[in-house]
């Protein structure tokens, strides 16, 4: 009665963590990390496939964190630590105060920040879909962050004038190159796309939809 698949990410082991945080860091090189990341992603579609899912995801197993990982692939963007951004926000103590409530250190959060016009330097998804692909004949489900995250979470003024006016007209451009993913995908045969839109409830249960995002 019921398609059953799985929200997108999946538990990642120490060893791809730890890969993840050299391939960063320039202590190993891509094919080594994917190499590690393969592995992953194989155990994670046989769970799913075992467990008798009927849309498959690859559990996000190459990502940063769910919505971060496009700085790998947009010109015009860096990734930056909260810590990074602490004397560039304009609400320093709601910030701090968020800060407090996430119980992080702000050099543990990472954020995809726009520092300039965005472009796809190559696609945010096609490849992961491609290896998931070959692993099952099943319905593969491709997850993306939704427009709104992205222009909230990116914006940050004293970065991103450099390249937009104003949040909306750099949206503009969110929103085009997530139509432009969302072709690609479906030209590979791609049956099912979900964008991840967390922050979308402060629209309709918050008095206050501008504050800074930070997932």
């Amino acid at each position: 009665m019921f398609e059953v698949t799985q929200v997108g990410s999946w538990p990642r082991s120490r060893q791809l963590l730890a890969a993840l945080r050299d391939l960063q860091k320039g202590r190993i090189e891509r094919a080594r990390f994917d190499e590690i990341a393969d592995r992953e992603v194989r155990d994670c579609v046989a769970a799913q496939v075992e467990a008798g899912a009927d849309i498959i995801v690859d559990g996000e197993m190459r990502r940063d964190n769910f919505y971060s990982f496009v700085t790998d692939k947009l010109d015009g963007t860096r990734l930056m630590s909260l810590a990074e951004m602490l004397d560039t926000v304009e609400d320093k103590s709601g910030f701090e105060e968020m800060l407090q409530t996430l119980d992080v250190p702000a050099s543990a959060i990472k954020n995809p920040t726009c520092v300039g016009r965005l472009h796809r330097r190559e696609s945010l998804t096609a490849a992961e879909y491609r290896f998931t692909r070959s692993l099952t004949d099943l319905p593969i489900k491709v997850t993306l962050p939704g427009p709104y995250l992205l222009t909230r979470a990116m914006w940050v003024g004293q970065f991103s004038k450099v390249g937009y006016r104003d949040k909306v007209e750099m949206g503009d451009d969110v929103v085009r190159i997530l139509r432009e993913e969302l072709l690609e995908l479906a030209a590979l045969g791609c049956a099912f796309v979900q964008f991840d839109e967390p922050v979308l409830t402060e629209i309709v249960m918050s008095e206050d939809c501008d504050r800074r995002t930070f997932m």
